[in-house]
């Protein structure tokens, strides 16, 4: 699919100068930082070497004095606590973060992940219930609760207090529970939004640790399972999330608690884990617990402390993994027949597909394959319930859960982000909800939002490219959205020792006029333009700086992520 290659503008060119003298770097470097939002010495010093000094005091939070102090009271006057978190893997790592820190020092503890296919997104009333037959008083929710407004009202009325730890976008009145944790709120001043519903939880016990005199190391402890929410959930990885994550893959690559490790050695994951590999290798295993049946298996094998118990359990949640790959795979296939089936496709802005028999557990990945292979804004359906679900899955730059706003008046309920949403609504309304979608779609998405976009740091002639340059670009690691790996772009470059792989993948020595240097070029699922590279062509790449290792000798190498000829 031909991409749009967008070049990144928003820098300072005075920054950029200041910072080529002061840090000694590159003007290619220098752009890039200044890109990030980064202004002085000082801030790049701090960008480069993140501490956990840097995280911002969480009595900075709306709401925070509130939730401590209600926690501290309910472990004093030895009250039962319920941990309740969502079924995804933000909600299953935040139960695991929650439970896992207090069970160390109070056993008045249990956690609750609700049925994706009973109880559905969210607090449920079935969860409410649980808690009040079975003593609890405290209910401290996870990735979840900003809009449970009756759920929270049915709480207070059984004598239950709930404390929300949330992230995602509130409506405009907030449930009247003790205490709401969402820097989202319109009220909060906390200086960073772009939590995950873990990292939320996660500032209340590091407030629950400053005021009962718990060393911080305590909590730091959890990282491992913090970064894997932190990627998993796709949330920006700058300010916090970038400085949490940093030192949480530290963990997960040096020592991670049993139940990450035995899912890392199962699978075989790369060794040095990236954002990347925890998005593609743990995060889907993880979430294939909720999505083939109950995610608490999911909570077990996080809080597992051995490691005996963490491989079989690790070998039940790749189990259901393989049967969601299998589901994954045949309802995509038959998701694209009815697109190409479908007369006005060609036509349509946005894609709606129901079958009453698709796999709720899968329906979120099918739509982002559906993006993948048409780049439009994307919604899934099935029946569930007696009512039809789905899930939506949005193109760079349109916000689909603004789109769903506008569909409101047909939906049971909805929520999420700009690039995914939820929907639930009644059978009969499904057609009018495919028609209200695909007018709002066409009347607000762009011609070029409909166009793949690659975006592009910086032009870059090869002779920029060596060891020093490549070292300093991985310590701008971990790179994640809005952080990404740095993408560059080179111009009339050439070709030589041209070869395809598997007949399918490229591999080249590229070139550039005016100078000596040459790099090693991997160009995955580019095959086809082998004749046309072989040929003389002057062409431009776009390419992430690599490092190979081959038996033991490591090497510079171009990662071609796009191919454009004069």
């Amino acid at each position: 699919m031909q991409k749009r290659w967008l070049f990144e503008e928003e820098y300072n060119e005075a920054v950029t100068d200041l910072l080529q003298e002061e840090v000694k770097v590159s003007p290619t470097i220098a752009k890039l930082l200044s890109q990030r939002g980064i202004t002085s010495f000082d801030e790049a010093r701090s960008f480069f070497r993140p501490s956990l000094d840097q995280l911002h005091d969480p009595f900075l939070m709306k709401d925070m004095d509130k939730a401590v102090n209600r926690l501290t009271d309910a472990i004093g006057n030895d009250e039962k606590i319920l941990v309740y978190g969502d079924y995804d893997v933000d909600g299953t790592t935040s139960v695991a973060i929650f439970y896992g820190f207090l069970n160390a020092f109070y056993d008045q503890l249990g956690y609750y992940i609700p049925d994706r296919y009973k109880e559905g997104y969210g607090v449920s009333a079935e969860g409410i219930q649980f808690a009040k037959d079975n003593g609890y008083s405290l209910i401290v929710t996870l990735d979840c609760g900003i809009k449970a407004m009756d759920k929270v009202e049915m709480a207070n009325d059984l004598g239950i207090d709930v404390i929300i730890c949330d992230h995602h976008m509130p409506a405009d009145n907030l449930p009247a529970a003790y205490a709401v944790l969402d820097p989202k709120r319109k009220d909060c001043g906390y200086p960073y939004k772009e939590l995950s519903g873990c990292g939320v939880g996660f500032k209340l016990l590091q407030g629950f640790s400053i005021q009962s005199g718990i060393e911080p190391e305590v909590a730091y402890e959890f990282l491992d399972l913090l970064a894997v929410s932190i990627a998993s959930d796709i949330v920006p990885i700058t300010g916090e999330n970038r400085i949490m994550a940093y030192f949480g893959l530290k963990k997960l690559n040096s020592k991670p608690r049993p139940g990450l490790k035995a899912l890392i050695e199962l699978n075989k994951v790369q060794k040095n884990l990236t954002i990347s590999s925890i998005v593609f290798g743990i995060g889907p295993r993880i979430n294939a617990s909720g999505r083939m049946g109950h995610a608490g298996s999911a909570v077990e094998l996080l809080l597992a402390e051995t490691e005996e118990a963490a491989v079989e359990l690790a070998n039940t949640v790749n189990d259901k993994n393989e049967a969601r790959r299998d589901f994954d795979s045949s309802i995509t296939e038959e998701a694209i027949a009815m697109i190409h089936s479908d007369e006005g496709f060609d036509q349509a802005k946005s894609t709606v597909l129901y079958k009453q028999d698709w796999h709720k557990g899968v329906i979120g990945i099918v739509a982002s394959r559906c993006i993948d292979k048409f780049y439009k804004p994307t919604v899934i359906l099935t029946e569930s319930n007696d009512m039809v679900t789905g899930s939506a899955r949005s193109v760079m730059g349109f916000d689909v859960y603004e789109a769903i706003c506008e569909c409101s008046d047909l939906l049971e309920q909805y929520g999420g982000h700009m690039y995914a949403a939820g929907v639930t609504m009644p059978i009969d309304n499904v057609e009018a909800f495919k028609e209200r979608f695909e007018e709002v779609v066409a009347r607000k998405i762009t011609d070029d939002q409909l166009i793949p976009c690659l975006k592009i740091d910086s032009l870059m002639r090869l002779e920029e490219i060596d060891q020093r340059f490549y070292n300093i670009i991985t310590q701008m690691a971990p790179f994640g959205p809005q952080n990404m790996q740095p993408v560059f772009v080179s111009e009339h470059v050439y070709a030589t020792n041209v070869k395809v792989l598997k007949e399918q993948h490229l591999k080249f020595i590229v070139r550039q006029e005016g100078t000596n240097v040459a790099y090693d070029v991997i160009g995955f699922g580019f095959g086809e333009y082998s004749d046309l590279i072989d040929s003389g062509m002057r062409f431009h790449i776009a390419y992430t700086v690599e490092e190979n290792e081959f038996r033991g000798h490591k090497s510079l190498q171009l990662f071609i992520k796009d191919i454009k000829f004069d």
